[in-house]
């Protein structure tokens, strides 16, 4: 929710925003009984949903409403279009939210997204990096202190992107230099 709420202050600074809105489409695929599946920008529609926005633009990467649920689910999967995990935990496809109001907060995903952004680690086309850095972080980090002091919580993991356990991670920066 640390991202939404990003996104909601830039929404309220935003001068002209359906001009905003045509240069921010949502990729979706097409799905199971012509249903709409965000893949990408979740934040993004979150915000919007919530500033009670009722139209927005979206593009459509793939119609996949022929498929039956089985073979559905395991292209969205192979293509990366999908990622079953919350909490660090893989749901059954069933389990996943249905609307974009019910995505629950992740304070180490809201936490890898400020890690990135302060250049613990770089951008990627990895689909989904910033939750394999979360689940990182949630191995070595206290929740309650995440959730309590997010400032201190982004000042250690920006020393613990720079250790070489991290190096596994899409975006690893390398190693702090010893001086």
């Amino acid at each position: 929710m640390y991202e939404v709420r990003r996104k909601q202050r830039h929404w309220k600074s935003v001068k002209h925003g359906e001009k905003f809105l045509g240069k921010h489409l949502i990729p979706v695929i097409k799905g199971l009984k012509d249903r709409l599946y965000l893949i990408d920008h979740h934040h993004l529609g979150r915000c919007l949903y919530e500033e009670k926005i009722k139209v927005i633009g979206v593009t459509v990467v793939a119609d996949l409403s022929h498929l039956s649920d089985e073979e559905f689910w395991y292209v969205m999967d192979h293509r990366d279009w999908v990622h079953p995990y919350a909490f660090g935990k893989r749901y059954d496809y069933s389990d996943l939210p249905k609307s974009i109001d019910k995505l629950e907060d992740d304070p180490f995903r809201s936490l890898a997204g400020e890690l990135r952004r302060a250049g613990g680690f770089s951008k990627e086309t990895a689909p989904f990096s910033e939750f394999l850095w979360a689940n990182h972080l949630r191995h070595r980090m206290d929740n309650k202190m995440v959730a309590k002091d997010f400032e201190w919580a982004l000042e250690k993991a920006l020393l613990l992107a720079k250790e070489t356990e991290a190096s596994y991670l899409p975006g690893w920066c390398g190693p702090v230099p010893e001086e």
